[in-house]
């Protein structure tokens, strides 16, 4: 076939540029204070913000190749992990444009592509010594979070900085008793890492053990904390009704055959540091994003309570599912037992006519329609099927289908059916007027947990059904507000639909904004993986620019080391000299990325004013961490004390500063490989070869003296 052939210019390289430019849309996307961006469709004129890399890249034309590249690599990352998209797309931008600098310089690609490898395979070791045990980190989360700052008498009265700081809020949202604190006690960084590791996680209550109980009012009891010496009363405290930070909604109006769901609708528990401190560790890794951590606590109380809170505090992700609805204020998001979803007002009408009513329930893991087959399901070869089932009487085709269907559920008195896939319209119209619900679209996850709890097990077809998989005990009402006031969202209406015992959980996220909805939702399912992630690793990395900061560290001792870093057994590959005249420029460029983000991440969160004056600042702490003889020790002791770049321009400088941010561990480090993997695959492609009829549209293109025509 004729095609075009386009040489890719080693000293400007298209490629990396195509990727600088798609990479540079989202560094607004980096650090806590994320700035959103509006999608528009032309052809629709329809609008939606968005606020992911994985967001703006489905959103954008990518028809190069590199596109495509970029498209499958941050697809690869948002499967696999749901976080860490952000990261790889900047630093695909800032590695594509370090690599572009040093073709710009004459470095030969092998030499790029291997220091550069070799390099990142260093610092990904070198920062395993940053990570912290899950049990620590919450132990430390629990014990620092009241300060003596945030207090002015032992009275239980709140002091100004305590009220304004995110972690102190997450402590008193509830009724606030006197604590008494014990001052911490902190490691000293002298000596190597070994030493400050052994005195970091051996007992990250080193600095946790001045825990502080917070108790709620009515428990007149006193509690110890063991080891810590901690001891809390109840006194007189103040309770706040009319802050928007403490007030908490009422609860949820349940039918009288709720799942003992006390509590956890509105908020958490009024132990602050209840579910074995998920709730803490949800905010750390939340990322500024304290919306969803309400309902994070909300989900891991109900879970750790339902476990009887001696089992493992892994989230449960299978028993978790969201529904967006619009209409209504934020603050009306909750987590509700069950399954919480849309219907029409025809369904609805349904609904109101089943309520307080047991339910018989029927499971289809297919679609509910005629001419559904289920995979793998061979037709006869050379065979046209013009109707499967004729109708000697007349009438419509399909007619005899939808009655022989509406007869078997009425036969088995079934009035509730939930199906994995499509509902056939006219078999949707037929049951509601013989008031059944079925309700379609219903994921795996769901069909699992309604058939534990009520004993139902899923058919294919129909025709399968018998007495023997049709469950019990489910019951539908239309869901509500947790002030009970009536909702009247026009076309879809919230329903709630239950069973006794069931494990499943729906967090309602509402919005009066329809274009926020998809936002909203990614953000829940973002912080609930990256928690998942963590007690899955066991481990969390210290965040705030923690660990890109030992990376730089390590940089500056590679670059003073000889030969080829981390790789010894290579080093023969190309000659001496060629190895030390291009390692340190390399080496640099790879550093330049790890700086350009802390750079970043400190302009989106006014910690400077300007990318130059955050790399100064970097390059403070730098010096800073190479003084203290230890870069792990410093970057560790400066995490402990609230966070390890700290700038000059603080917006909020009478703030507690004792906000602990983590991140991911194997999240953090795969987005690194990922970004680099992508920048040295398009280095190293030295043609782009077009086929088909886009051949034509070159030729008469401007750019067509690129391209070779065979």
């Amino acid at each position: 076939p004729p095609m075009a052939f386009r040489d890719v210019n080693t000293r400007r390289h298209i490629g990396l540029q195509q990727l600088s430019s798609l990479a540079s849309p989202g560094r607004t996307f980096l650090g806590p204070m994320k700035s959103h961006k509006f999608i528009v469709d032309e052809s629709t004129n329809q609008s939606r913000l968005i606020c992911s890399a994985v967001r703006l890249i489905e959103s954008l034309d990518l028809t190069s190749a590199v596109g495509q590249l970029l498209h499958e690599t941050i697809q690869a990352q948002n499967k696999e992990f749901k976080t860490g998209m952000s990261t790889l797309l900047f630093l695909v931008g800032a590695w594509s444009n370090a690599v572009v600098e040093c073709l710009q310089q004459n470095v030969p690609v092998p030499a790029i592509v291997s220091v550069m490898s070799e390099g990142l395979n260093s610092c990904c070791e070198r920062v395993q010594c940053l990570q912290i045990p899950i049990h620590d980190v919450k132990k430390e989360l629990c014990s620092s979070r009241v300060r003596p700052k945030a207090f002015e008498s032992r009275t239980g009265q709140i002091g100004r900085d305590g009220l304004t700081h995110p972690w102190n809020l997450l402590c008193f949202q509830r009724d606030i008793s006197a604590t008494e604190v014990i001052p911490i006690n902190s490691c000293s960084h002298q000596g190597d890492d070994c030493n400050f590791n052994k005195c970091l996680f051996s007992p990250l209550a080193g600095f946790g053990s001045a825990a502080s109980v917070v108790k709620a009012v009515g428990d007149r009891s006193s509690s110890t904390l063991s080891g810590s010496g901690v001891t809390a009363s109840s006194c007189i405290t103040r309770k706040l009704t009319h802050s928007r930070h403490f007030s908490t909604l009422e609860k949820s109006h349940f039918s009288s055959q709720q799942d003992n769901f006390q509590g956890y609708l509105s908020g958490p528990p009024a132990d602050p540091c209840g579910c074995c401190g998920l709730g803490h560790l949800a905010m750390a890794l939340s990322h500024g994003n304290q919306s969803s951590v309400k309902l994070l606590q909300g989900i891991a109380a109900y879970q750790q309570e339902r476990a009887e809170c001696g089992g493992s505090s892994q989230i449960n992700i299978a028993e978790i599912v969201t529904c967006c609805v619009l209409g209504l204020p934020e603050s009306y998001s909750c987590v509700s037992p069950g399954f919480v979803t849309l219907v029409s007002p025809e369904q609805a009408t349904v609904i109101k006519h089943l309520a307080d009513k047991p339910l018989r329930i029927l499971l289809m893991d297919g679609d509910l329609s005629e001419r559904y087959r289920h995979l793998g399901f061979n037709r006869p070869r050379n065979v046209r099927t013009v109707l499967e089932h004729p109708n000697p009487q007349g009438g419509r085709v399909g007619d005899s289908w939808l009655s022989r269907m509406s007869d078997i559920l009425m036969s088995f008195e079934v009035n509730l059916v939930l199906v994995k896939g499509s509902v056939c319209k006219n078999f949707m119209e037929r049951c509601i007027a013989s008031r059944i619900l079925v309700i379609g679209c219903v994921s795996r996850d769901v069909l699992c947990a309604f058939g534990a709890a009520t004993g139902a097990q899923a058919v294919t077809y129909l025709s399968q059904l018998n007495a023997s998989r049709i469950g019990n005990g489910a019951w539908a009402e239309l869901w509500v507000p947790s002030d009970g006031r009536a909702v009247d969202l026009g076309e879809l209406v919230p329903a709630r639909i239950s069973a006794g015992g069931i494990a499943l959980l729906t967090a309602v996220l509402t919005t009066a904004l329809p274009c926020k909805a998809q936002l909203l939702e990614d953000r829940f399912w973002t912080l609930l993986y990256r928690l998942h992630h963590a007690l899955k690793d066991g481990r969390v990395f210290p965040g705030g620019g923690a660990v890109e900061l030992l990376c730089l560290s390590h940089i500056v001792a590679l670059e003073g080391q000889p030969g080829r870093p981390g790789n010894d057994r290579v080093v023969t590959e190309f000659p001496s000299p060629w190895l030390a005249e291009y390692k340190s420029v390399v080496l640099q460029a790879l550093a330049s990325g790890w700086k350009r983000y802390l750079a970043v991440v400190l302009c989106n969160t006014a910690k400077a004013s300007s990318e130059l004056e955050a790399g100064a600042l970097v390059d403070h702490h730098l010096q800073r961490a190479a003084a203290c003889g230890s870069p792990s020790a410093y970057i560790l002791e400066e995490f402990r004390r609230g966070g390890v770049l700290k700038g000059g321009c603080d917006p909020f400088p009478d703030q507690v500063t004792d906000l602990k941010v983590c991140d991911n561990v194997a999240a953090k480090t795969e987005a690194w490989r990922r970004a680099l993997d992508l920048v040295l695959l398009v280095l190293q492609t030295d043609a782009e070869i077009i086929t088909g009829p886009r051949r034509n549209q070159i030729l008469n293109s401007s750019v067509s003296n690129e391209f070779m025509f065979l």
